[in-house]
C-alpha cells in the first residue's frame, strides 16, 4: 500500500508538472489586441510584421512596427535555408531588439508567416516573443490605428544562440519516419484536402510546385484553417487538444508538421508547441523538397503520378 501510495502521488505530481507546462505554454504564447493597444508605447516591447504578400506592410501597419520580409530578411538569399545566426543577430539588432526586449510578431493570412518567424526566434533562442493572436486582419477589423511611416530605433545589443536544429526536420529524418513500420514520430499534413489526397498539387496561383502529388506515408490530414476562430484567432487550448486528438496526435509521441514550403505548417507547429506544450518539429522543406525528390515513398490518393496526372 505504501508503494502504491507513493506510485499514485508521483504520477499525480508529473501530471500536475504537465498540466502547468501546457498552461504556462498557452499564456506565454500570445497576446491580445487589446493588450497590443495599451502596450504600444513602452520602449522594451518590439512589434514585427511578418506578412505573405508585399505591399501590405508600407500600405498601413501596426504603428511602431518593423518590417521582416519573410523571402528576404529570414531567410539565406543564396542557398534554401533560413537565414544564418549572425545576419538573424544584426537583423534583430537593426530593429532596435535587445535581450531584455519583449518581441510581437503579428502578419497577414493569419499569422502564417509571423508564426514562421517565431519558428525562426525560436531555432535561436529568442525566448520571449509572441504572436498577436488574430494577426493583422483581427487589429484591422477593430479599426485600430495603422501607420505608415516607417520606424527607427537605435541599435540592439541582443546576442542569439546557434541555430538549434531540435525543431527543424530535415528531408532524411521525414523519409526514415515515413519507411518505417515504427515511425520515432508522427507526421501531420496541414495542407488542404485537395492537396493531401493528390487531386492538385498546390493551391492556385502558387508558383512553388512538385512534380509530385499526394502526401508522405504515415502522415494524417488536419488542415492548418481548423485551428483557428472566425476572427483568426487561435481556438481555446481545450478545443485545439481535441481536434489533434481526433487524427491520433495526443501529445504522446514527438510531432512533425510540413505544408508546401514550412510558413502554414509553421502555424501549426506554434499551435501545438507553443498553445499545447507537444515537441514538435516544423519540416520546412514540406512538399516541394519531398515531392521532387527522387526514391521516397509517395501515397497518392487520387491515383495521380506524375505532375499531377
Amino acid at each position: 500500500m505504501i508503494i502504491t501510495a507513493a506510485i499514485r502521488g508521483a504520477v499525480a505530481l508529473a501530471a500536475l508538472a504537465l498540466l502547468t507546462g501546457l498552461a504556462q505554454a498557452s499564456s506565454d504564447a500570445l497576446v491580445s489586441t487589446d493588450w497590443l493597444a495599451d502596450n504600444l508605447d513602452r520602449e522594451d516591447v518590439r512589434v514585427i510584421e511578418v506578412s505573405v504578400n508585399p505591399g501590405k506592410f508600407e500600405r498601413g501597419h501596426i504603428p511602431g512596427a518593423v518590417n521582416f520580409r519573410w523571402h528576404t530578411d529570414l531567410v539565406d538569399t543564396v542557398s534554401r535555408d533560413i537565414i544564418s545566426r549572425d545576419d538573424f543577430e544584426a537583423l534583430l539588432r537593426d530593429a532596435g531588439i535587445s535581450d531584455d526586449t519583449e518581441v510581437v510578431l503579428y502578419g497577414d493570412t493569419n499569422n502564417w508567416f509571423a508564426a514562421w518567424g517565431a519558428w525562426i526566434f525560436d531555432i535561436f533562442g529568442v525566448d520571449n516573443v509572441r504572436l498577436l493572436d488574430g494577426g493583422r486582419e483581427k487589429w484591422e477589423a477593430e479599426g485600430r490605428e495603422l501607420g505608415i511611416r516607417p520606424a527607427s530605433y537605435a541599435q540592439g545589443d541582443i546576442t542569439v544562440d546557434e541555430a538549434d536544429d531540435s525543431i527543424r526536420a530535415f528531408l532524411p529524418e521525414v523519409v526514415e519516419v515515413a519507411s518505417s513500420d515504427e515511425p520515432a514520430a508522427q507526421l501531420v499534413d496541414i495542407r488542404s484536402a485537395a492537396e493531401y489526397e493528390g487531386r492538385i498539387i498546390a493551391p492556385d496561383g502558387v508558383n512553388e510546385l512538385s512534380v509530385r502529388a499526394g502526401h508522405i506515408p504515415g502522415a494524417v490530414n488536419v488542415g492548418w484553417g481548423n485551428a483557428v476562430n472566425e476572427d483568426g484567432t487561435f481556438k481555446s487550448a481545450d478545443e485545439l487538444r481535441a481536434l489533434y486528438a481526433e487524427a491520433g496526435v495526443d501529445g504522446s509521441e514527438p510531432v512533425i508538421t510540413y505544408c508546401r514550403i514550412g510558413e502554414r505548417s509553421s502555424h501549426t507547429w506554434f499551435a501545438l508547441s507553443k498553445i499545447l506544450g507537444y515537441d514538435v518539429k516544423n519540416y520546412d522543406g514540406s512538399w516541394t523538397e519531398y515531392g521532387n525528390s527522387v526514391g521516397v515513398p509517395v501515397t497518392n490518393l487520387a491515383g495521380t503520378v506524375w505532375g499531377g496526372q
